[in-house]
């Protein structure tokens, strides 16, 4: 059990998470000092937020009881706007596989295969590195002179006229064409609206630390039944996808919810959970007591960071795969056993 002074470091990180981010309650601060100081084995513990088109006073309120309804407990709660979202690109290392390619990386830096390229649009990489006609999609915008909406719709342009080709999970280069522009290729196209969604001034999320015991409710169920599936058409009508999408006119949405904008997420199991709360809310492995379980059953710090942006690893098949993909909707005590399996292969 952490002492006095572990107690009073949670504290001051939930603190600096609220003014940084914008609000939290003083009742959710207070549970998140419970959460930290349980002994036994690891709870459950998620990410969860409410997503800029869906965050109002309404749904907000509906995500908070419906977490409370369902046996979880909120542990801490509050804000982040989108000038914060912005500047710490917290949303492109929340879609890291895709942002790296978009916004964060050059196209110098990224493992481009080169016969793939030269296949697709009979150019020679190389070539076209030292021609500067490849851009990530961040300075293709700025390349071009166009907005994020504007990008998306040339991408799915060169998409229909076949200029586009799949290098990977979620790694993408198109030959985006322009009215009176050069034409160039481009990383991952479709990332800024997406990005967008979340920066756009005025903008913001509401998010929810919650955990919960595993014999009480499965991860699976935490996703599939509380959460809801991802198309909220096919979501349970007492989930809060279902929920959010039946009242999204009384909730003061803009919009009914579809795939993309469907009112809220959550972690897909207590590892990403934890990348998330490391990311989102800047929260340190010596803080958060799942990762000390972590660190405590073997995984050094260094493994859970570079863990934490999903990379290929190998798995038990001996092929290699999503880091993220093989602890999906595992509860926190399998998803241990997991981690300590996948170190044992690299």
């Amino acid at each position: 059990m952490p002492g006095f002074h572990e107690s009073l470091e949670v504290a001051s990180l939930n603190m600096n998470r609220v003014l940084a981010g914008g609000l939290a309650s003083a009742s959710a601060l207070a549970a998140a000092g419970y959460y930290y100081s349980q002994p036994g084995k690891p709870k459950n513990s998620a990410f969860v937020f409410v997503k800029p088109h869906a965050v109002t006073g309404k749904t907000n309120k509906l995500v908070r009881d419906g977490l409370i309804a369902n046996g979880l407990k909120i542990t801490s709660e509050g804000d982040l706007t989108s000038e914060v979202i912005d500047k710490k690109k917290l949303i492109d290392q929340h879609y890291y596989a895709i942002a790296s390619k978009a916004t964060i990386l050059k196209p110098s830096e990224l493992n481009v295969p080169t016969d793939k390229f030269e296949n697709a649009f009979g150019l020679k990489w190389q070539d076209a590195l030292s021609k500067g006609v490849v851009f990530n999609a961040m300075d293709a915008c700025n390349e071009l002179g166009c907005t994020a909406d504007e990008l998306n719709v040339a991408w799915g342009a060169c998409k229909k006229a076949n200029k586009l080709v799949k290098f990977g999970g979620g790694f993408y280069c198109g030959l985006v064409e322009m009215a009176g522009k050069k034409p160039i290729y481009v990383f991952n196209g479709f990332f800024m609206t997406m990005r967008s969604n979340f920066t756009a001034p005025g903008r913001s999320i509401h998010y929810y630390t919650v955990e919960w015991d595993e014999s009480k409710l499965s991860w699976g169920d935490f996703r599939g039944k509380v959460l809801g599936p991802t198309d909220p058409k096919e979501a349970p009508a007492d989930s809060l996808r279902g929920k959010i999408l039946a009242g999204w006119k009384d909730l003061d949405l803009k919009a009914e919810p579809n795939v993309g904008d469907n009112g809220v997420h959550a972690s897909a199991s207590p590892f990403e959970a934890l990348a998330e709360r490391m990311n989102w809310l800047e929260t340190r492995c010596t803080a958060d007591a799942y990762c000390r379980a972590m660190v405590k059953a073997g995984i050094t710090e260094d493994t859970i960071k570079a863990w934490s942006v999903d990379p290929q690893v190998k798995l038990e098949s001996g092929k290699k795969g999503s880091l993220f993909d093989a602890m999906e909707d595992q509860d926190a005590s399998t998803c241990l056993e997991t981690a300590k399996k996948l170190q044992s292969l690299s």
